[in-house]
C-alpha cells in the first residue's frame, strides 16, 4: 500500500531516529555555527525549531533564549530529541507538529529555525508562510537545507541521488527559489550563503542502511553524472569505495515584515 509524503517520513524517521541523534554532521559543524550566528538569538526571546530532528539546532539555541520550543512531525524523532536535550535545556519544551500547519498562535515567536529539513515537506512555500504567521514582525527566520544547481535537470538529477538513499526525499529548493519563497511571504532577506560538506558516499548510505544493490546503483549514478552534477556535488573518486561527494546547503536567513 502506497503513503504520502509525511507519512513516508515518519516512518523513515521513526526508524533511524537514534542515529540522527548521534549524527555528528547534524550535532556539529561549521554551518550550525555560522545559522546560530545569523539567528542572532537573545535572552528575552521565544524560539521555535522546526523539524528539529535530533535536537542539535534547539540544543544550541536554547541557552541564547528564553524558551525555545522544538517540534517534529515524528513523535520518535521528538522523543529522542527530548531524550538528547532537556536535561541540557531546561527551558525547551517538545510540540508534535507538521511544518506545514504549526500549532501556535500568530505572531508568538521571536525566532524560528529549520535545519536540514525542507527538502522533505511536500510544500515548502507552506511551510514558508507558517514560518511568517508565527512570528512577531521583525522576527527572524533562519533555514540550513542541502540545495540544488539552478540547472533544472541537474536539480533533478541530485534529487534522484538523494531518493534513492532516502525515498522520503522530496525536492531540493534552489537558492535564488529560497529568496524567492521567502520574499513572497513577507520576509526581507538578508543572507543567503552556500557551505560545502563532504562525505564518503557509502558510509552515507549506510546511515539509511541502503542494501548492496542500492549502493552499487548509487555508485552508477555518481559514476554516470552529468558534468553539471559532477561539478556542483564534486564528485571524487567515482565507482570506488572511496567515492567521495559534497552535501551542498544554502543558509538563508529573513526578516519578517510589519504586514
Amino acid at each position: 500500500m502506497s503513503t504520502g509524503p509525511k507519512q513516508q517520513s515518519q516512518e523513515r524517521f521513526g526508524r533511524f531516529a537514534p542515529s540522527y541523534v548521534t549524527s555528528a554532521g547534524h550535532a556539529r559543524g561549521a554551518e550550525l555555527e555560522r545559522l546560530l550566528a545569523l539567528a542572532a538569538p537573545q535572552a528575552g526571546w521565544r524560539a521555535l525549531d522546526v523539524a528539529t530532528g535530533g535536537g542539535h539546532t534547539a540544543l544550541k539555541i536554547a541557552p541564547h533564549v528564553r524558551q525555545m520550543v522544538a517540534s517534529d512531525l515524528t513523535p520518535a524523532m521528538l522523543e529522542a530529541a527530548r531524550a538528547h536535550i532537556a536535561l541540557q535545556a531546561p527551558n525547551a519544551a517538545f510540540t508534535a507538529a507538521d511544518a506545514e500547519r504549526q500549532p501556535f498562535a500568530a505572531g508568538v515567536f521571536d525566532l524560528v529555525t529549520c535545519r536540514i529539513a525542507p527538502h522533505h515537506f511536500p510544500d515548502v512555500f507552506a511551510f514558508v508562510r507558517e514560518c511568517a504567521r508565527v512570528l512577531k514582525p521583525g522576527g527572524r527566520l533562519v533555514v540550513q537545507d542541502l540545495t540544488a544547481p539552478d540547472d533544472e535537470r541537474a536539480a533533478r538529477y541530485v534529487d534522484a541521488f538523494e531518493r534513492l538513499r532516502d525515498p522520503s526525499h522530496g525536492r531540493m529548493v534552489a537558492p535564488y527559489e529560497w529568496e524567492g519563497l521567502l520574499l513572497d511571504a513577507g520576509f526581507a532577506v538578508e543572507a543567503a550563503e552556500i557551505h560545502r560538506r563532504p562525505a564518503n558516499m557509502e558510509e552515507w548510505a549506510q546511515q539509511q542502511d541502503c542494501p548492496p544493490n542500492i549502493i552499487e546503483r548509487l555508485h552508477i549514478l555518481l559514476a554516470q553524472a552529468p558534468a553539471a552534477v559532477r561539478d556542483w556535488l564534486n564528485v571524487q573518486h567515482a565507482a570506488t569505495p572511496a567515492a567521495q561527494f559534497d552535501h551542498v546547503y544554502v543558509i538563508i536567513a529573513g526578516v519578517r515584515g510589519a504586514s
